[in-house]
């Protein structure tokens, strides 16, 4: 295991996680980013998708990500989303359901705002129902 750091992980609603960590992958604005101890300073826009971090204790992690931004300081690593979810926590039945009403909505002609809408939901319960294969794996 490398280095440590530290990791806080917000939500408007709670703090989702706070804890030493050596690694933590998530979805950047211009594709995937990982981050080791000793990471430049940055500022980072996040889009939805898998966090995966790797813990003090060496396990790794994994989380379904909403957009935000992510600072990176010589000391610790802030995120901040609109939500996150453990794979324990997401209902698959419901993300089913979401993701094919998302297919079924892209499919109607729409306004552009819709269809972004749209876009974004089924990213979503498409992140959602692969985020919770990592939980029925490790039962």
């Amino acid at each position: 295991m490398g280095k440590l750091f530290h990791l806080s992980v917000l939500t408007p609603e709670h703090e989702f996680y706070s804890g030493e960590v050596d690694m933590l992958d998530m979805s950047a604005s211009d594709g995937r980013l990982c981050v080791l101890a000793d990471h430049a300073p940055t500022v980072v826009g996040l889009t939805e998708g898998e966090m995966s971090f790797r813990d003090s204790r060496g396990v790794l992690r994994w989380a379904a990500a909403s957009d935000g931004f992510m600072t990176v300081t010589q000391d610790e690593t802030v995120v901040m989303l609109q939500s996150a979810e453990w794979p324990e926590d997401i209902d698959r039945v419901r993300a089913e359901r979401s993701e094919r009403a998302a297919r079924e909505a892209l499919l109607q002609q729409q306004d552009r705002q819709s269809y972004l809408m749209n876009q974004a939901m089924l990213l979503r319960a498409m992140t959602r129902l692969r985020v919770s294969q990592h939980h029925r794996v490790n039962q």
